[in-house]
């Protein structure tokens, strides 16, 4: 279950030769397929200088360089097989220059194994504007963007060369560029990482949405001339690969127009540099996402990885596998496990219910985690009402083991076969079978 492999230095200077993707196996039935008829839904290996990724996979986040209340070790054993960190936060804190004295975010925190930053983009639009990232399509979609901020106090502001936002740390005026993310996250020393882009939300109109589109494009070609050029001046790091962000909302035509450009987009000063994977993101609602993520698969390479930003619940992973992801990452099973929101094959336990107090018996019996092996519910139970810092080391152990397992039994389940049984039993048992049902007839043929 221990993925993590040792950290070399690259005796060679750094190439996209040293990263790739091989698709090793197709889902026949119960998923999207493209335009041409082929399936979406795929099963295969990601290459990094630091290890394999067997996709699909769940990445676990490690915000500032750890997953909170884990060690790394830890994540490895649950079956981690890679961290992702955010380039918004370690540039904050504690400098990106530090980690990079470090050898990177890897070494900085003891991890061996692959590594993703984010760009920041999002973090300066959550943090720095406040609006949520999933609301309805229908509010906000005849207002302007200053009725719509009305009463919200900007601290992120969008122009064409950047953002100029405000550390919601100490209130420190900062700028980000696409050149600026570029070196930071060079600096920060991930396997992959991501151009910067503009993350909107469902509030912005549709004029905004393509006027965004539009930018990030731009953007992106300006994120491969710097990334090519850090490449180079960076010779005594290994190679890190670039995904390109596709944004667009939840209009079919802009994500399809962006996937499009990116898929064929190449540098300005540096032609030969190209994206080598892509992420999906941006304001989308729960209803839409597997939709939306198989626009965006049916337009991209088969060659190369899709990444799903921010998603980790069940019917989630089922939804974007299906279309086309490959890879996934989220704070949610960390965040709600700090809360006592456990994930259960039966569904959600709120550890802290009086109904756990004298469950002698694991959370989930069905669990093959550390936690679950060693402790019972009464005794997590016990941790969270005595506010123990145990109850959350133990927690964050069942669920992000829960998520990363789900997501190799569904790679089992494509590899040979039972993808629509595994979704139709797990579904049925989280959400109940007509949920299950709705699901499938999502995809019959």
């Amino acid at each position: 279950m221990d993925s993590v492999t040792e950290q070399t230095a690259s005796p060679l200077p750094p190439s996209p030769a040293d990263f790739g993707f091989a698709v090793e196996h197709r889902l026949d039935e119960g998923g999207d397929h493209g335009g041409d008829g082929r399936p979406l839904g795929r099963a295969g290996t990601i290459r990094t200088p630091h290890g394999d990724i067997q996709t699909p996979a769940f990445i676990p986040v490690g915000t500032k360089a750890t997953v909170k209340a884990l060690l790394p070790e830890t994540v490895g054993r649950l079956g981690g097989q890679a961290v992702l960190a955010n380039a918004y936060h370690l540039f904050l804190q504690p400098g990106s220059d530090i980690v990079d004295e470090a050898g990177g975010f890897g070494s900085f925190m003891n991890w061996h194994g692959p590594t993703f930053t984010d760009s920041g983009g999002f973090q300066v639009m959550s943090l720095g504007v406040g609006f949520k990232k999933v609301i309805s399509m229908t509010e906000g979609m005849h207002q302007s963007d200053d009725v719509i901020a009305k009463n919200k106090e900007r601290l992120a502001h969008v122009d064409e060369d950047g953002v100029t936002f405000k550390s919601f740390l100490n209130g420190d005026r900062h700028r980000f560029t696409p050149e600026v993310s570029m070196r930071i996250q060079h600096q920060l020393g991930a396997d992959i990482i991501f151009a910067f882009d503009e993350c909107t939300t469902l509030f912005n109109t549709r004029a905004y949405q393509e006027d965004s589109v539009d930018r990030t494009a731009r953007w992106a070609v300006r994120c491969l001339d710097e990334h090519a050029r850090q490449t180079a001046e960076r010779s005594h790091r290994p190679y890190q690969a670039l995904f390109g962000v596709v944004q667009g909302a939840q209009y079919e035509d802009l994500r399809r127009k962006a996937a499009r450009g990116l898929a064929q987009m190449s540098g300005a000063d540096a032609p030969e540099q190209q994206f080598d994977g892509f992420g999906i993101g941006g304001a989308l609602e729960k209803a839409e996402l597997g939709t939306i993520c198989g626009w965006v698969s049916d337009e991209l390479p088969e060659n190369k990885p899709r990444h799903l930003l921010g998603i980790s619940e069940p019917d989630d992973l089922f939804a974007g596998i299906a279309a086309g992801a490959d890879t996934f990452d989220c704070v949610a099973p960390s965040r709600q496990a700090r809360g006592g929101t456990m994930y259960s094959s039966t569904g959600r336990i709120n550890a802290k219910a009086a109904t756990q107090r004298r469950r002698f018996e694991p959370l989930d019996p069905e669990c093959d985690c550390y936690t679950c092996e060693n402790y019972t519910a009464a005794y997590l139970h016990h941790l969270f009402k005595a506010k123990e810092m145990l109850s959350s080391t133990l927690a964050t152990i069942h669920n992000e083991r829960f998520i990363v397992r789900l997501v190799e039994r569904i790679r089992a389940s494509i590899i040979d076969g039972t993808f629509v049984e595994l979704r139709e039993e797990v579904l049925g048992r989280q959400y109940g079978m007509e949920f299950a049902r709705e699901a499938a007839a999502r995809y019959a043929r």
